[in-house]
């Protein structure tokens, strides 16, 4: 299976269990691999044959503003659930990280794997 790699991406919003976590929107580091079959894209050299990465990220990077999520393992389950709406994606694996959740790390999260 080929994969589309969305490597450390910065997003911003609202997470944590604690009020005075969630009143200021804290950095959230997304990485996302979308197993998925390039062949037919690679044929036609056709976006609509793509899984088109930039909508993708846009809409990781909205998701996670407006997030009302308190857990990084709810956020990273609505990531991919999103992701896997795409018809041409058959599987996920999304890391989801707070990269200023605990003292003396460069960050904390949570990793998950789903398929359709």
């Amino acid at each position: 299976m080929d994969k589309i790699i969305i490597r450390d991406l910065l997003a911003r919003g609202p997470i944590g269990i604690s009020d005075i976590e969630r009143k200021m929107p804290q950095d959230i580091l997304v990485n996302a691999v979308l197993f998925t079959d390039t062949r037919k894209a690679a044929e036609t050299d056709s976006i609509e044959d793509c899984v088109n990465y930039s909508t993708i990220t846009k809409s990781i990077l909205e998701m996670v503003k407006e997030n009302r999520r308190k857990t990084v393992e709810a956020l990273a389950q609505d990531i991919a659930d999103l992701c896997l709406k795409h018809d041409l994606v058959s599987k996920v694996l999304i890391r989801v990280e707070k990269t200023s959740a605990v003292r003396f790390t460069n960050s904390v999260g949570v990793e998950i794997e789903r398929s359709k």
